[in-house]
């Protein structure tokens, strides 16, 4: 068991776990951030997806111990009310149905946005291949982030 200081959705955090210790574990046993979930154990769905200093990594494979002293952001970090323009717009477009692998999906469409605000339909193929939505609601995901892109959701 080691110590680490995490930045979680800005605020540090120390824990304590096994250096190996899955980041996912840390962010849902430790720290009660549910909102990251757990889908294949392999980084292969992306219903794990968080970012790490701004850029989107898979948790369920990436030890705690690379994250330290680095930002992170969950799903609960991208906006505490709700109100981030992909939020919104997954709303509005009836993304979800189970609702399962949003989180993830969400961080992967704002990561997107974030580097390219104004993303070709190829762009968007591109940046939310692996993310694996077990409903079909793959269509409904990529009017959203388009919606977003358009609303200015990077600004």
């Amino acid at each position: 068991m080691a110590q680490f200081k995490l930045i979680v959705n800005g605020e540090t955090r120390t824990v304590e776990a096994d250096p190996n210790m899955p980041l996912l574990w840390v962010l849902r046993d430790l720290l009660g951030l549910t909102g990251t979930k757990y889908g294949c154990g392999m980084s292969q769905c992306g219903t794990c997806t968080v970012h790490l200093n701004s850029a989107p990594i898979r948790t369920c494979m990436f030890p705690v111990s690379a994250a330290a002293n680095q930002s992170i952001t969950t799903i609960e970090g991208l906006s505490p009310t709700g109100d981030h323009p992909l939020q919104v717009t997954w709303r509005e477009m009836d993304v979800p149905q189970c609702g399962y692998c949003q989180g993830g999906q969400i961080m992967s469409a704002a990561a997107l946005l974030q580097s390219n605000p104004e993303p070709t339909d190829e762009d968007i193929d591109a940046a939310m291949t692996g993310n694996i939505c077990r409903c079909g609601t793959y269509l409904r995901i990529k009017a959203a982030i388009k919606l977003a892109a358009q609303r200015g959701a990077a600004q």
